[in-house]
């Protein structure tokens, strides 16, 4: 039985990845997480319960608990999730995306090219990274793909294109069995409440106010984060290794058509009079730096692999509405004051008096 160890995988996208693996037994599934504010516990809880995973609250800054990870669970294959991945806190705080998704990842491949070095027949080391590190696109230029220049714009997407290097430079300086991913903007269940999907669902069902970036225009590729786990399976099981696969939702989409989507999705929901969310919407001051436009071309998977997405943002977008209406229990608890504090922080002072 192969050991797979899933880093981050009470995570957003990680414990969503652990669902669609946990139902095949024929692979040990060790969880290294080390549950800060998007790491949450209870999203995995059920799998943890039923011995489907084993859970190592671990940090990957941390060189020796990484190490000791690696050989007390004789580790075959990496699928690499943890990272501190929100734009806006990147820009309060650049220090700790060094730290953990640089650092973090070195930790990572020196750990697994250790006890692989010399057989590492049948391993493979998974990177999960996101679009970001490509830059901004203009409305008339083509998508991104695998050979565009990387060209990050934040601290975010600095820390992951590097991270994005140190692994490449693993595949072709020691012949390390090594696969990237960049996905765009992943949606669906479990989400963290600050991302723009859940929050705005929330504060819509609150009747909160419903904070836009500028003019709202900004352009990003939606992707259900189901449709990415399976495009991860597939590149995990027959991806090349040193090759690089871009995942996206083919789904470009304003922000504000989101959020205007998600207005009147929650009115329905309500039984609202329609137009009573989208009237909590406030254009607020941009953020430093924002990307005009991302997205993704995702015809080399499709080609090579066989993948394509399957989702309808449209009804996935009301089945995502409806999920966290239903789990009124889990927002509670996730909504910490770690996140209230945030929350306060990146949008209070921006609400006030705008239009």
């Amino acid at each position: 039985m192969n050991t797979l160890l899933i880093t981050g995988g009470a995570g957003f996208i990680g414990s969503n990845f652990l669902r669609l693996l946990a139902v095949e037994r024929q692979v040990r599934l060790i969880v290294l997480d080390a549950l800060t504010y998007a790491g949450n516990l209870a999203n995995i809880q059920e799998l943890i319960d039923g011995q489907k995973v084993i859970f190592v609250h671990r940090d990957i800054r941390d060189a020796e608990a990484v190490k000791d990870v690696f050989t007390r669970y004789r580790v075959d294959k990496v699928v690499h999730f943890a990272a501190e991945s929100h734009v806006d806190r990147s820009i309060l705080g650049p220090r700790a995306f060094v730290e953990t998704n640089v650092n973090g990842t070195l930790n990572l491949l020196l750990a697994a090219r250790e006890q692989w070095q010399g057989n590492d027949e049948g391993n493979r080391f998974l990177h999960v990274s996101t679009d970001e590190v490509y830059g901004a696109l203009s409305a008339e230029d083509p998508p991104f793909s695998e050979t565009t220049p990387y060209a990050p714009n934040s601290p975010y997407s600095a820390s992951k294109a590097a991270s994005d290097h140190l692994v490449r430079a693993w595949y072709h300086t020691y012949g390390f069995p090594a696969v990237i991913t960049n996905c765009s903007n992943n949606y669906g269940p479990w989400q963290f409440p600050e991302k723009l999907i859940p929050l705005m669902i929330l504060n819509a069902v609150e009747g909160k106010q419903l904070p836009v970036y500028g003019d709202g225009l900004q352009i990003r590729d939606w992707l259900h984060v189901q449709d990415h786990c399976e495009a991860l399976r597939i590149v995990l099981e027959r991806g090349i290794d040193g090759e690089t696969y871009c995942i996206g939702g083919n789904n470009e989409q304003p922000n504000i058509r989101i959020v205007e989507t998600v207005c009147d999705l929650v009115d329905e929901r309500l039984v609202r009079p329609q137009g009573s969310a989208r009237r909590l919407i406030r254009h607020v001051e941009d953020r430093p730096g924002h990307d005009r436009r991302y997205a993704i071309d995702a015809s080399k998977l499709k080609a090579e692999i066989g993948w394509s997405p399957r989702f309808d943002f449209r009804t996935a977008l009301a089945e995502v509405v409806d999920w966290y209406l239903s789990h009124d229990n889990w927002v509670d608890a996730i909504r910490s004051g770690a996140y209230l504090d945030f929350y306060e922080r990146q949008y209070a002072h921006r609400i006030k008096g705008a239009s």
